[in-house]
């Protein structure tokens, strides 16, 4: 009986620890909790206000929710978002997690990517391709008005982000740099939002092959792509010119596809003066990817993640930036007065962004630009690129500063 005893009391006493340490565990989440009701201090920890939160809980919560066990309570659905927010914010380990959410590495290991899938698909309408002329043009009027380049439908650029070595990968996701990645291809508009986005390539693919693995080329090529048709110029009507996106020397100059003219150019000249006005207007791409590894700094890391969980870590940057750029509780937190690069009104001079000051470490960061690759372009290109150069030089086209750069 003695032994029986003993048993029963030993079991008892395992009951009565468990319940101990689920109060506990619950004492620190209502701690955590209540740390976090300060608008200020939430936004800090999961880069967005906690109405935003809240937005959040109310499209992915059906979606992420877990019924509770004979074994154990369901982790809630605020604390399942918690997870994956300051994971995108910090770039934590799941080993740091642990403590600071009381649950395991295992369970956040889980948490991590479904928690990802969910949310992408849930504000997937924030990432938006134009599918009409009418909408491409709305976006060109704000290039123009903003970035004093007509024509311009988007501001395109790719990112290696490196990632471990994929477990029978070879050299697949090896790339130049002589690290593994996977290839971010994106698309921004007028007011540093992505329209379209392209992840996963893999790191070994030529630069020039990330954007033609991606739809744009082919509907381009066949029409589906739905770019206005060639118009003239503001200020204009000797002949007509077309849309195109504005890129730099990793992309192909092509009829829709401007990048700057290669090599040094003299001061005043015409193509120094295009290579300045596009340059002005891709800035837009460079300081979107800018602030989301400045803000998301998960991308300043290696992800320990196979590819294709890797890409949708990256891809849930993407949407929430999105997400918080049309926030109207959110945006001027998110992105402050200050963040992106500016300009003196008088002069042109162009003041750095923020967001740059918190990228000065080179080292920190795995969000690194694709190789400049010398193509021969096609004479109709060339043309397009002279005639946008003659126009920018016109009385039209001509800004009072840009001599000056």
């Amino acid at each position: 009986m003695s032994n029986e005893n003993d048993l029963l009391l030993a079991a008892a006493a395992c009951v009565v620890l468990a319940d101990l340490l689920n109060d506990l565990k619950a004492d620190d989440s209502i701690s955590l909790n209540g740390e976090l009701r300060c608008d200020g201090s939430f936004k800090n920890f999961a880069r967005m206000s906690s109405a935003d939160f809240e937005i959040l809980i109310n499209q992915v919560g059906h979606k992420i929710s877990k019924k509770d066990t004979r074994f154990r309570d369901a982790i809630p659905i605020q604390e399942r978002l918690a997870i994956i927010l300051r994971f995108l914010a910090t770039g934590d380990s799941y080993h740091s997690l642990m403590y600071l959410f009381k649950v395991s590495k295992q369970i956040i290991s889980k948490i991590v990517p479904e928690v990802c899938v969910s949310l992408i698909d849930s504000i997937r309408e924030t990432v938006q391709t134009p599918t009409s002329e009418d909408q491409w043009k709305t976006i060109a009027d704000e290039y123009h008005h903003i970035w004093n380049f007509p024509h311009c439908v988007g501001a395109m650029d790719g990112k290696h982000i490196s990632l471990q070595a994929p477990i029978g990968s070879g050299s697949e996701f090896f790339n130049y740099k002589g690290f593994f990645s996977i290839v971010l291809f994106a698309i921004v508009d007028a007011r540093y939002r992505f329209i379209y986005v392209n992840v996963g390539c893999q790191g070994r693919i030529s630069d020039g092959g990330v954007f033609a693995s991606t739809v744009i080329p082919k509907m381009i090529q066949d029409g589906t792509l739905q770019l206005p048709k060639e118009d003239f110029f503001p200020g204009k009507n000797d002949h007509k010119m077309p849309y195109v996106f504005v890129a730099d020397d990793a992309f192909p100059l092509q009829q829709h596809i401007m990048k700057p003219y290669p090599g040094v150019q003299l001061k005043g000249t015409k193509k120094r003066i295009f290579n300045y006005r596009l340059s002005r207007s891709r800035r837009v791409v460079e300081n979107a990817f800018g602030i989301i590894s400045s803000v998301f700094r998960c991308l300043r890391k290696p992800l320990l993640l196979e590819p294709e969980k890797a890409s949708k870590i990256v891809l849930a940057c993407i949407y929430l930036h999105n997400f918080l750029r049309n926030s109207t509780t959110s945006k001027r937190s998110y992105t402050p007065p200050g963040t992106f690069d500016s300009e003196d009104k008088d002069t042109g001079e162009v003041l750095p962004g923020h967001w740059r000051l918190n990228n000065t470490n080179k080292s920190e960061t795995s969000f690194l630009p694709l190789s400049k690759i010398a193509r021969k372009p096609t004479s109709d290109a060339q043309t397009i690129r002279n005639e946008f150069s003659d126009y920018f030089t016109s009385n039209e086209g001509k800004l009072s500063w840009q001599e000056d750069y």
